[in-house]
C-alpha cells in the first residue's frame, strides 16, 4: 500500500497506515489509555524497531521501503531529526544507513537537528504552537553543502506532518536542495 501525503516537499509518500484498527481496552495500571492495536505489516514492523528496540527489523523495513522507484536517483537521504536522544541508538537513522547501502545513496545522518532538552511534539496540541516550537529547535546542524541536490527526506511515523514540513523549509531555504521528497514507514489514521 502506499499513501500519498501532500506538504511543501515535491512528493511524499507513506509506505502505509501504522494502525489498521485499534479497540479500546480501558484505562491501564498507569490510569493511562489502553488499546488492542493491529498494526500493519510495516507498522509491526516500526512499532518493534522503535519501542522494543528490535534492531533485525531493520532489513524487513528496508525491503518493503526499496521496492519504491526512484530512490537511486536521489543524491542523498537524510533522516528526520529526532527529539529523543537519550534511545540507544536513533531508529530513523539506522533505516536510512541501511535504505543508503542497499540502494547506493548517500545517508547524511545528523544533517538536521534538534536542540537538546527540546520538546516532544506529540505533548504540545494546537499546530500553529508545534510549529513555532519545532522552529526554534529544528536547525541544519552540518556544513555540508547540498545545494542543488535532490534529496529524500525519511520518518518513520507521518501524523500532522510538521516536522517533515519544518525540516523541508530549512532544506529550501537554508541549503537551497533543488528537490525534497519524502517518504515515511507508516502514517497515523487521522493524518
Amino acid at each position: 500500500m502506499t499513501i500519498e501525503i501532500k506538504g511543501n516537499w515535491d512528493k511524499g509518500f507513506a509506505h502505509d497506515d501504522h494502525i489498521v484498527n485499534s479497540v479500546y481496552k480501558g484505562l491501564n495500571e498507569f490510569g493511562h489509555k489502553d488499546f488492542d492495536n493491529t498494526y500493519s505489516p510495516m507498522g509491526r514492523l516500526v512499532n518493534k524497531l522503535k519501542y522494543k528496540n528490535d534492531k533485525s527489523v531493520i532489513k524487513g523495513i528496508v525491503d518493503l521501503l526499496g521496492k519504491y522507484e526512484g530512490i537511486a536517483k536521489f543524491d542523498a537521504i537524510i533522516p528526520a531529526p529526532s527529539s529523543k536522544k537519550n534511545r540507544p541508538y536513533q531508529p530513523v537513522d539506522e533505516v536510512a544507513l541501511e535504505l543508503g547501502k542497499r540502494m547506493g545513496v548517500n545517508v547524511l545522518i545528523g544533517f538536521l537537528e534538534k536542540k537538546e532538552g527540546s520538546k516532544q511534539l506529540k505533548n504540545i496540541e494546537v499546530l500553529k504552537e508545534r510549529i513555532q516550537e519545532l522552529k526554534k529547535v529544528t536547525f541544519i546542524a552540518s556544513d555540508k553543502n547540498i545545494s542543488g541536490q535532490k534529496v529524500l527526506l525519511l520518518d518513520d511515523l507521518y501524523d500532522t506532518g510538521t516536522t517533515l514540513r519544518v525540516s523541508t523549509d530549512l532544506l529550501y531555504k537554508q541549503a537551497r536542495v533543488s528537490t525534497v521528497s519524502v517518504l515515511t514507514m507508516t502514517k497515523t489514521k487521522d493524518s
